[in-house]
């Protein structure tokens, strides 16, 4: 998604012609390098990346759904293949021979990636920076070694990075202008055929298929435990096949939708994996509890290497636990229910909910000049990368 919106703000504020080339290493981000001019006036994609990169115009060469592996061991049975596709990336991009590259997320990937562009003297932006803040800090070297700018969309990074060394601006974060759905809920009803007299719970164990296995079976079970009085919505994320999701449900009242937000804007809550998810579903201002698990020896490397108090990005957002955080042997089934329905009905859990994160929304917004237009975080980004783009062109 951020490499498509990218890809869409940089068309529209080019001001001179040139060729760029993107690539996205997973699939909710991208990787874009920036090609020589040519003889028209549009900016043309390169790299990585999924559907919607491809609809941007990013012409792919490795698809981002071959690098979307989550967990330290899991990465471990794949790097073969990650490697043969970075070194395909590398070797596409000596042929092109960009002039300026963005990376997007996938640190483990792009950060390699990044040291190949600086070796070749082609200048770097970070897009949707790290989160090196909340594990393995020393790795910010990498940033201020390897990344001549670093656009951050959490309104605390550019403070950390600075301090460290890294030049950062804080752009704002892509979901916080996301507009609510305009689908009406008893339309939404007609077209699923779901129960409109029904309370509606939106499901996401996540985007990758490792993490389905890991969350799904527990998320089910407690929907199973909250019964039939509720109707269950579960999105189908871009990188999961529908069928394989199907064969996970057996139950009656637990529905396969396309998109995330509508269900998160028409539910009355949700059972959301740590992720992206939980910041759409309070942008959504939908109350949910954030659950995950991944494997045991994942847990016992990885839990010792993190810096930040919790889980939840929300809460890292307000510096308070808005939503409660069920992670690895607290993700049972009861514990969800028990969470779930002290938000269901109105009162003061729910409405606690609701204030923090209606607070996490305007802490990922850029505050606007008085009177001025609200401006897209995209489109932030977009003004800065042509300007280092300009200035790289104009040395050549």
């Amino acid at each position: 998604m951020y490499g498509a919106q990218l890809i869409e703000a940089l068309h529209r504020h080019e001001t001179n012609t040139a060729r760029v080339g993107t690539a996205a290493p997973s699939a909710s981000s991208g990787q874009a390098p920036v090609c020589p001019a040519d003889s028209e006036s549009r900016l043309a994609f390169f790299g990585v990346g999924g559907d919607r990169m491809r609809t941007a115009g990013c012409d792919t060469v490795v698809d981002a759904k071959d690098l979307a592996v989550v967990g330290i061991t899991e990465i471990l049975s794949h790097l073969p293949k990650i490697y043969s596709l970075y070194r395909h990336l590398i070797k596409a991009a000596d042929k092109r021979k960009p002039n300026l590259a963005i990376v997007i997320d996938s640190p483990a990937f792009n950060w390699r990636v990044a040291r190949q562009m600086k070796k070749r003297k082609i200048p770097t932006v970070y897009y949707v920076a790290p989160q090196f803040w909340a594990w393995r800090q020393g790795r910010v070297r990498l940033l201020r070694d390897y990344i001549d700018k670093a656009l951050v969309i959490f309104p605390f990074e550019e403070q950390f990075y600075r301090e460290r060394g890294v030049d950062a601006t804080f752009v704002g974060h892509p979901l916080a202008e996301l507009p609510h759905p305009a689908i009406e809920r008893a339309d939404y009803a007609t077209q699923f055929r779901l129960d409109p007299a029904k309370h509606w719970i939106t499901l996401m164990p996540g985007s990758r298929v490792k993490e389905v296995r890991m969350n799904l079976p527990t998320i089910l079970e407690a929907a199973a435990q909250l019964g039939q009085a509720y109707e269950f919505l579960l999105p189908v994320a871009p990188t999961l096949d529908r069928i394989f999701l199907q064969d996970q449900i057996t139950q009656q009242n637990i529905t396969l939708v396309p998109d995330a937000l509508p269900a998160l804007w028409l539910s009355r809550a949700g059972i959301v994996a740590s992720g992206t998810a939980t910041v759409e579903a309070a942008m959504m201002q939908t109350p949910f509890v954030m659950v995950y698990r991944v494997s045991p020896l994942t847990y016992l490397l990885g839990k010792p290497r993190v810096k930040v108090p919790r889980f939840a990005m929300v809460n890292l957002i307000a510096g308070e636990e808005i939503v409660p955080e069920l992670v690895q042997h607290d993700f049972t089934a009861q514990n969800v229910v028990a969470r779930i329905n002290q938000i269901l009905p109105d009162g003061p859990n729910r409405d606690l909910m609701l204030q923090g994160l209606a607070k996490v929304k305007s802490k990922l917004r850029v505050p606007q000049p008085t009177g001025g237009a609200t401006q897209h975080p995209a489109d932030r980004a977009a003004e800065i990368i042509l300007a280092l783009l300009h200035r790289v062109q104009a040395k050549s």
